[in-house]
């Protein structure tokens, strides 16, 4: 035990820039502080109108719970959440959420939890299993928690041809080997660098496409044109960070989700393009 939460693991191993940058940008990405419903719309579209709205007095896992941003929502539309994390995000996510009857936090790996199974209504991963050194085994090992009946809801990277054609992998392939002053110090002069030319050429699409493909930046005035400046600066730096310093970074497609998911045995599989590649959900039979 520190500061109140278990502690799992010995220490972030892989997961440790995710850790730094969840300490940076403790609630940059929570709707309450953008002003706009993104996690709450995300979660809606991947749990499904119908398993959504019960949500209240369910049993949740969050495994990758970063900083609380699906934390807020679901602790909001009265979940009890079970927020895990390999990294220190979980000193950052129960100082957002104190833990008390509805919200407890551990540091914890989802390869290795040290959780009775078959305990949780539903299991959530966004944004994580991508990041593990094995998604296949990470899937199984959080399809393990699902109770009889309940339902796994993860994401996952999707394969493309903007990965093929960017210049991210390389600057990734330097940056994630750097001390964490050194990537903090470059992700900031890549921000002042290219910043100003995606906001300039946003709505000139054949410049804007030749910029992306150059500029490592993860940037939103195309998709996110109302927020304010200060936030399109804050999300930059934040999502380039994410992009250029995890140490694993998998893509599947929907037909190697759906295979992996029927192979550990859940039924009303259902596969999509959308969030950051591919959403799923399945439930574990009866």
């Amino acid at each position: 035990m520190r500061g109140g939460i278990p502690r799992f693991v010995r220490d972030d191993a892989y997961a440790e820039s995710f850790g730094s940058q969840w300490q940076r940008f403790r609630r940059t990405q929570f709707d309450s502080n953008t002003g706009i419903p993104l996690s709450y719309e995300r979660l809606r579209r991947i749990f499904g109108e119908n398993l959504f709205a019960t949500l209240k007095g369910r049993q949740i896992l969050e495994a990758g719970c970063g900083a609380g941003r699906f934390t807020e929502v679901l602790l909001k539309f009265g979940a009890c959440v079970t927020s895990i994390d390999l990294s220190v995000a979980v000193d950052v996510n129960a100082a957002n959420f104190p833990q008390d009857t509805q919200h407890r936090v551990a540091q914890a790996d989802i390869l290795d939890l040290p959780l009775r199974p078959e305990g949780f209504d539903f299991v959530m991963c966004l944004g994580v299993l991508q990041h593990t050194p094995s998604p296949e085994l990470a899937i199984q090992k959080l399809y393990d928690q699902v109770r009889r009946g309940g339902w796994l809801i993860i994401d996952h990277y999707a394969k493309g041809i903007g990965r093929a054609t960017s210049l991210k992998p390389l600057y990734r392939w330097w940056l994630k080997r750097q001390p964490d002053l050194v990537r903090w110090k470059t992700v900031e002069r890549l921000a002042r660098m290219f910043l100003p030319l995606h906001k300039r050429f946003r709505d000139t699409y054949p410049l804007w496409f030749v910029l992306s493909r150059i500029s490592p930046l993860s940037t939103y005035y195309r998709v996110l044109p109302h927020l304010p400046e200060s936030l399109q600066r804050e999300f930059a730096i934040l999502d380039t960070h994410d992009a250029l310093t995890d140490w694993y970074k998998h893509v599947r497609t929907s037909e190697e989700i759906e295979r992996i998911l029927r192979h550990v045995g859940a039924d009303c599989i259902q596969c999509w393009s959308g969030g950051n590649g591919i959403e799923a959900r399945c439930r574990k039979p009866d």
